[in-house]
């Protein structure tokens, strides 16, 4: 059965409460970066504001954010951080229309018995949950998705230890099931690591034996892509032929590389402003369907909170955006709906045999290691 997207269903702005409504109320901005007092932050539900008697959806929305009236007319969605003097922002902290302003949670809702409908308040799942429909829905969902939307995949490092993840991960590359990655310092060198030196943080991929002064292993690729200037040219320097790294840069797929705190080296590519960085993530969000968090609970929160359910498409239509986040820890997935993302799907699995899992079930064939253990 072909994969169709659930129908959006806008709320009926001629019923009597939202006629009586009045237009929400404006404040301007005093000082850069911050809001006037009262204002309206936003979440990852389609938001509708009355202006000059009219419902108008804010269409690129995230979390946590002040929404601004353009001279245009449009309404924009900014961080506070980001606000200029002069601004108009909303003002109201009610979400039921009363104060003009509407927080719609319902739209991708179906009539049906299902209680697994995507787009429902769901509780944190454990390890003891049965994943299967899952993943059949996230086959489907992927191979739609590959050709009518955009699909950004959120990696720790975990993947770069291993070599199957780091194949399989290949292989949705180039198979087209990745739009954009984003992650850390420590993907891009572990990977790079292992794709020169068959190690990550020292030990070997495949059979996860430590090699000998294997703690320099990281530290010496930071050193080298450093001294190459750029992931590109190590690549082409190295001759690196493998990878997740190397399989994006080969098919042209942009990698945003968020600094961090504890970073070793970093390589060049990685933005140490943790704001420009912020920035750089929120420009690839906003052209995201379909997000996949792997093993990475910061990234996965930063990602989670700029992430609206939903995607206004070119035509006009309104479509869900799908969030999932996968990790072997329950805490780590649910800590996401903690934050109030209630409408991401969760999996409990091991990454490394989650993307085995994907890559299967799509019916792709991946490179499985055959060097000799090296450690015999």
């Amino acid at each position: 059965m072909a994969f169709e997207l659930p129908r959006y269903t806008a709320p009926d702005f001629s019923r009597p409460e939202f006629v009586g409504a009045p237009d929400c109320k404006f404040a301007p901005v005093v000082k850069d970066g911050v809001a006037p007092e009262y204002f309206h932050s936003t979440s990852m539900f389609p938001e509708y504001y009355k202006i000059g008697g009219q419902w108008k959806l804010a269409e690129e929305s995230r979390m946590d954010s002040s929404v601004v009236l353009a001279p245009d007319g449009s309404l924009r969605v900014v961080e506070n951080r980001n606000l200029r003097a002069g601004d108009l922002v909303i003002l109201g902290r009610s979400e039921d229309g009363h104060e003009g302003i509407y927080v719609h949670t319902t739209g991708f809702e179906e009539d049906s018995d299902d209680l697994n409908d995507r787009f429902v308040f769901r509780q944190g799942r454990s390890r003891e949950t049965s994943f299967a429909r899952d993943y059949d829905k996230l086959f489907e969902l992927l191979n739609y998705e590959r050709e009518h939307g955009y699909i950004v995949w959120v990696m720790g490092p975990a993947f770069a230890f291993d070599h199957d993840a780091r194949a399989c991960m290949q292989t949705l590359v180039e198979n087209g099931y990745v739009d954009a990655l984003l992650a850390g310092n420590a993907l891009a060198t572990h990977d790079l690591e292992g794709a020169l030196l068959h190690t990550a943080l020292g030990q070997d991929i495949y059979t996860q034996k430590s090699q000998p002064n294997g703690h320099y292993n990281h530290l010496d690729i930071d050193n080298r892509v450093r001294a190459s200037g750029s992931i590109p040219q190590f690549i082409e320097d190295y001759h690196i032929s493998d990878g997740i790294i190397y399989s994006c840069v080969k098919e042209q797929v942009p990698i945003v590389l968020a600094g961090s705190i504890r970073d070793d080296g970093p390589i060049p590519e990685v933005i140490g402003d943790v704001y420009e960085a912020q920035n750089t993530m929120r420009q690839v969000v906003k052209k995201a369907t379909t997000v996949i968090c792997l093993a990475t609970m910061l990234h996965t929160i930063a990602v989670g909170n700029m992430t609206p359910c939903f995607r206004k498409l070119e035509d006009g239509t309104i479509r869900p955006l799908y969030i999932y986040t996968v990790d072997a820890d329950e805490f780590v997935v649910n800590k996401l709906l903690d934050r109030g993302s209630l409408t991401a799907t969760t999996i409990v699995t091991n990454v490394q045999d989650f993307i085995t899992l994907v890559v299967k079930g799509l019916g792709l064939d991946f490179k499985r290691e055959t060097l000799p253990d090296r450690n015999a």
